[in-house]
């Protein structure tokens, strides 16, 4: 028994003092579980309802009323029903249901503050173990000391006050998981929030696990594509990959995630959307764009907005990353966004702090690198023998004035595989998105890209690269020679090129037209004011033109040199059409 053996005694707590032999049956029962004389004293409890309450060192016996109904409910929770068959199942549990002497730990509530309960009483509760208060509220271990422990609330921490009883429940924090779960808007616990009833559980996970080891992973080498020609062509995601977006407030961070969402259309890939301290409106706006555009089918939102608690922020970015566990395991794969891990820190600090741990650098507590590593390392391309599937993060962090050497920022850069950095100047200039050519970058780089991709983006990183900096040391001259004066032509048709309007992610015989042809400066002598509709008609043409091209793109991720050549012939067709009708041409 997890009750000490030396020196044990019992109490035994009832509104009316128990017979003579009721008591004899209670030290028969104490006799028998703990295979020795234990004293039993009786003490008046004007609070319980009717039954006993029988309390032996830590172990508590409920036999009240409150007791019974909890063990009837909890025994009821265990039974899976069938279809149609509910009433049948209640029947029988109420037949085989037979009150049991299960020993509870049970505690006291000291004091609360804020949304951090201090307990006694509860010796062995563990480290992430869920507690549950009276009042119905449940918390979690945070903190362990010699005589107390402290934990954070879920729920209303006004209901919960000194003096409240607290109950183990010997199981870590959770998140139901299962196919009900897409299409669906949840909190941090899974409970939905978009009022279209319950959800169905396949399971439950645990919201903190250890990451795949190494032997459990395999290479990061298939994409997982935006839809976006800035990213997709120089910057590529893979597969289990974990890509940072970075930038200032108001650049397009989220916008990039949600493009990456869309993109997913049809690829039989599984997103989850985690929202982290974002207004509920916006929320509510981004899930109607998802719907609107049929992605909600694949999408599971998990939203802890501004005005849920530090407790719930905490809790949610790992909730998300069980639920994608889940599918991942069953050897599909997995996007998952965290939007964002700024706030997340916040909620977290907020939470040392009030468990009065030492703050560190601005404040965050000592451990707050580990806060986002245990996170981000969950996400991998599993090895054939565990299925194959894969959990690809989107992590999202807002930087202060482009200040990439502030103390969040840096620990994650230093944890993910690389970053989109979108920088200020560039949105408000018009580039969407706004992706920064020299700080982004992606550390799997060409193994995330089909080889269609890798053929036709070729150099066009070199190639912006050396235009910022002829852009920059041209700013201090008029005289210009005609080659230069050219090639910053073709720097600003490529810059204008990668503009791409929200919601219109391209596929990739899209991207493979527009890059070959872009690239073989057929866009040379375009105004830089038609660029996007020549883009639109050049798609257009090459997908009535060459559809089989575009399909054989498409399917097989490869691009020939004879297929270089007829797209090169495909645009210049086009070109010599639209100059010929002028901008109708399209």
């Amino acid at each position: 028994m997890r009750a000490s053996r030396s020196r044990l005694t019992g109490t035994l707590r009832s509104a009316q003092k128990p017979t003579q032999e009721q008591l004899h049956r209670f030290e028969e029962f104490l006799a028998r579980t703990y295979r020795r004389k234990v004293p039993l004293a009786w003490e008046e409890d004007a609070d319980l309802r009717s039954g006993f309450r029988l309390q032996v060192g830590s172990d508590v016996y409920d036999w009240t009323l409150d007791g019974r109904v909890r063990q009837f409910t909890d025994y009821l929770r265990q039974i899976q029903p069938g279809k149609d068959d509910l009433l049948p199942l209640m029947q029988q549990a109420m037949d085989d249901w037979e009150l049991a002497a299960v020993p509870e730990e049970i505690g006291t509530v000291q004091t609360v503050d804020s949304e951090i309960a201090t307990v006694t009483g509860l010796s062995h509760a563990q480290y992430g173990e869920i507690l549950t208060f009276d009042s119905g509220v449940r918390g979690m271990v945070q903190d362990l000391r010699r005589d107390e422990l402290s934990c954070i609330l879920f729920g209303d921490s006004e209901s919960v006050s000194a003096g409240s009883i607290v109950r183990r429940t010997l199981k870590t924090a959770g998140m139901p998981v299962g196919e009900g779960f897409l299409g669906r808007v949840v909190d941090a616990l899974g409970v939905p929030m978009d009022g279209k009833g319950r959800i169905q559980a396949q399971g439950h996970r645990p919201i903190e696990a250890p990451a795949p080891g190494i032997l459990e992973r395999q290479p990061v080498n298939a994409p997982m594509e935006t839809g976006l020609l800035a990213i997709d062509s120089m910057f590529p995601i893979g597969r289990g990959q974990r890509e940072l977006i970075i930038g200032d407030r108001q650049t397009g961070k989220t916008a990039v995630a949600i493009d990456t969402i869309l993109n997913q259309k049809g690829k039989d890939v599984v997103c989850i959307y985690v929202a982290i301290g974002q207004k509920t409106s916006s929320v509510a706006q981004l899930v109607e764009n998802l719907s609107r555009r049929g992605a909600m089918a694949y999408t599971c939102v998990i939203n802890a907005p501004a005005g849920a608690s530090a407790a719930l922020q905490y809790v949610a970015p790992y909730a998300g990353c069980a639920l994608g566990e889940h599918f991942m395991h069953q050897g599909r794969d997995v996007l998952i966004v965290y939007d964002d891990l700024s706030k997340h820190a916040v909620a977290y600090r907020a939470l040392s702090l009030l468990l009065e741990r030492s703050p560190g650098r601005e404040a965050f507590p000592g451990d707050v690198f580990y806060l986002h590593s245990r996170l981000l390392e969950r996400s991998a391309h599993l090895s054939d023998e565990l299925g194959g599937g894969s959990m690809t993060a989107l992590p999202i962090v807002e930087t202060q004035a482009g200040d990439v050497s502030a103390y969040i920022p840096t620990n994650i850069i230093s944890i993910t595989d690389g970053q989109i950095f979108l920088e200020s100047d560039l949105f408000f200039s018009g580039q969407r998105p706004a992706v920064n050519v020299g700080l982004s970058v992606s550390r799997v780089g060409g193994d995330a890209q089909t080889r269609a991709m890798k053929s036709a983006a070729g150099a066009i990183r070199l190639e912006l690269a050396q235009y910022r900096e002829m852009e920059v040391f041209t700013q201090f001259s008029s005289d210009l020679d005609d080659a230069t004066k050219r090639q910053l032509v073709y720097g600003q048709g490529l810059m204008r090129l990668l503009r791409q309007p929200q919601y219109s992610p391209f596929s990739q015989h899209q991207q493979v037209v527009v890059l070959v042809s872009a690239l073989n400066h057929v866009m040379q002598d375009i105004p830089l004011d038609d660029i996007d509709a020549f883009r639109s008609g050049l798609l257009a043409f090459a997908e009535a033109e060459g559809a089989d091209l575009c399909h054989r793109i498409d399917v097989t991720g490869q691009l020939s040199q004879e297929d270089r050549e007829d797209i090169v012939s495909l645009a210049r067709r086009y070109l010599a059409q639209y100059q010929a009708g002028g901008k109708q041409g399209g």
